[in-house]
């Protein structure tokens, strides 16, 4: 990977639907930061009016393809910015569910990226919050399935985590703000 403008670029990572990294975004962006939205609730709106065919619970492959398309998009949309910018999920977390849905080791799709910040804030499976609706129909065991497989990866693709404690959201953001200082 390259370096880039990664060094200022954040992500944000967890199970869908049970760590409250969406909620933690806002947070961030109500701060005044460059906040990125997670591209796989945006395809999920786009799939449920429509044909429905890059379901995550359909269609696993056709759905990491597209998220890594809209995340490459959304990053290049953000590269000049100056200062914090924090992704919520995004490209490497793409990435790995398509070596999740393939195989194909997510290094491979994330050659040619800049590398992002050394540091990935990972929200932790939390039972309280965890909530599925029409986007997110994720259950709680697969979103924790998917947290371990997360940690590896991110282990794996050489980033530092950081797992976030279970506080209010104010307190999460201020966590983040201080690691990063």
């Amino acid at each position: 990977m390259t370096n880039g403008h990664g060094g200022q670029h954040v992500v944000l990572s967890g199970c869908s639907g049970g760590g409250g990294t969406s909620t933690l975004l806002a947070e961030l962006a109500s701060r005044g930061f460059g906040t990125v939205e997670e591209p796989g609730r945006k395809i999920v709106q786009q799939e449920l009016n429509g044909a429905g065919v890059a379901l995550p619970w359909v269609a696993l492959e056709a759905f990491s393809r597209r998220a890594i398309d809209m995340a490459t998009g959304d990053r290049n949309r953000v590269a000049s910015s100056q200062g914090w910018v924090f992704f919520d999920r995004g490209l490497l977390d793409a990435a790995i569910a398509l070596e999740h849905a393939t195989g194909l080791a997510a290094s491979v799709s994330l050659s040619g990226h800049a590398h992002f910040h050394h540091q990935v804030f990972l929200t932790p499976p939390w039972p309280e919050i965890h909530q599925r609706d029409s986007e997110r129909q994720q259950n709680l065991k697969d979103g924790i399935a998917e947290y371990h497989r997360l940690i590896e990866a991110f282990d794996w693709l050489g980033y530092d985590l950081v797992i976030l404690p279970k506080r209010k959201v104010e307190a999460r953001a201020d966590f983040i703000l201080s690691a990063l200082a």
